[in-house]
């Protein structure tokens, strides 16, 4: 059979213009992926643009700040004890505030106008004299305080006090996911762009309509989108692809329910590890006792933290706090970050005796922590992985040296934690 070829055919003035609008398509999919890369671009040049203020050393200087100045003074506008430190660099230059630093009282006495404001405006507060510190520490305390005040707000963090990007997961449809999605449907387009054109060839040529209306190009164009929203197979595949992303979406939020992971929430006290663990070098069994003994890591009660800060910073805001709790006796309530539910059953003395485990293998790097959050999932997937991959620490352990002979028997793989029942489920749930 012969299918006649017309020139003045639809075929031949809409092939062009179909591959006219694939184009259009691909290009204005290309450039919006371009205009996102440069936003990105240009966020991350202007955070890398962002530099320390004040003529000092920063990074020393926000040590030095978070050791001295915190109890009683933030880094932004905010009130605390002491008025915020934002913008002081520009109210006051650093001659000034090196003096007051020093000694404000003598800054006070001296009848320094701005000195007198702030002593009468803060009920006379007597601010603690810190002549130990250099001039280049001075500077260097402005600087982080200039530079923690220039950086951009970071985003809102989720609700329970999780952060909202990158430490929690994500509860939409994964970047893989998506990527395929978008691939399925160019594809999807470009059959389509093919079926068109198969439909309008054998339409011409059955029907034999020489004479239709050309009409312009939006009238075509509509035409061929009601012709393809008309078409079963197109709405089937519409509908399978809402369908499924409803679907993925949903399996999203159930696998997230119950994770907390990112989970850092705002405790009574403000209690840095990154100080006491990091810099002070205080061994985590000192404070959490029950480690080595027990089922749980124990929180530290008042008296552990009143065996130094007896002497040390007793005048401070934030051990005050603890002083009131004595005295009123109640306990000061912490606010739990890392809890398994009920019917799961861990045990601190076993992974940290009998499996020698750091704190920092489940917990994170706890030492780097200004607050502490829920670095891992803690998800039961997450510890059967972990019993599949840790090999049993069998060192001067006559226990398990029976296990290792019979193990050795059949395997040439080291003994794992999944090969001693590290896998059963009355193991963990009971």
């Amino acid at each position: 059979m012969n299918i006649p070829f017309r020139e003045d055919s639809k075929f031949c003035s809409f092939f062009p213009r179909s591959k006219s609008f694939l184009a259009i398509f691909v290009a204005i999919l290309l450039s919006t992926c371009s205009l996102t890369w440069a936003q990105d671009s240009t966020a991350a040049a202007g955070a890398a643009a962002a530099a320390p203020a004040g003529g000092g050393d920063a990074a020393k200087g926000e040590t030095l700040f978070k050791n001295n100045c915190a109890q009683c003074h933030a880094a932004s506008d905010e009130r605390v004890v002491g008025p915020g430190l934002k913008g002081a660099t520009t109210r006051n230059n650093i001659a000034w505030l090196t003096k007051w630093v020093h000694n404000s009282q003598a800054v006070i006495a001296s009848g320094d106008p701005y000195a007198v404001k702030i002593y009468n405006e803060y009920s006379k507060a007597q601010m603690t004299s810190f002549p130990n510190l250099s001039e280049d520490d001075i500077k260097g305390i402005f600087a982080y305080i200039d530079n923690a005040a220039s950086a951009p707000a970071p985003a809102a963090a989720a609700a329970g006090g999780a952060p909202a990007a990158g430490a929690a997961q994500s509860s939409g449809p994964s970047d893989l996911f998506m990527i395929v999605l978008v691939a399925l449907v160019v594809v999807m387009l470009l059959v389509l762009g093919v079926l068109v054109v198969i439909v309008t060839i054998l339409s011409k040529a059955v029907a034999g309509d020489e004479g239709a209306a050309k009409g312009d190009f939006m009238t075509r164009f509509g035409a061929s989108l009601k012709r393809i929203a008309g078409d079963p197979a197109i709405r089937s595949a519409t509908l399978w692809i809402f369908v499924l992303l409803v679907i993925k979406a949903t399996l999203d939020g159930a696998y997230s329910v119950g994770v907390q992971q990112g989970y850092a929430p705002k405790q009574p006290i403000t209690f840095s590890h990154k100080l006491h663990a990091g810099e002070y070098k205080i061994d985590c069994n000192y404070c959490h006792t029950g480690v080595n003994r027990g089922k749980s890591a124990h929180i530290p009660s008042a008296n552990i933290c009143m065996n130094c800060h007896g002497v040390i910073k007793k005048e401070s805001p934030e051990i005050q706090k603890i002083y009131t709790s004595i005295e009123n006796n109640t306990p000061i309530e912490w606010v739990r970050v890392h809890n398994l539910p009920d019917l799961a059953y861990f045990n601190h003395s076993q992974h940290v005796n009998v499996a020698g485990l750091e704190c920092e293998n489940c917990h994170g790097d706890i030492a780097k922590m200004e607050v502490v959050q829920q670095r891992s999932s803690l998800t039961m997937g997450w510890c059967i992985d972990c019993h599949r991959k840790t090999d049993v620490n069998t060192k001067d352990n006559k226990y398990y040296d029976k296990l290792v002979q019979l193990h050795a028997s059949d395997s040439k793989e080291a003994l794992k934690v999944a090969d001693i029942g590290g896998l059963e489920c009355s193991k963990c749930h009971y």
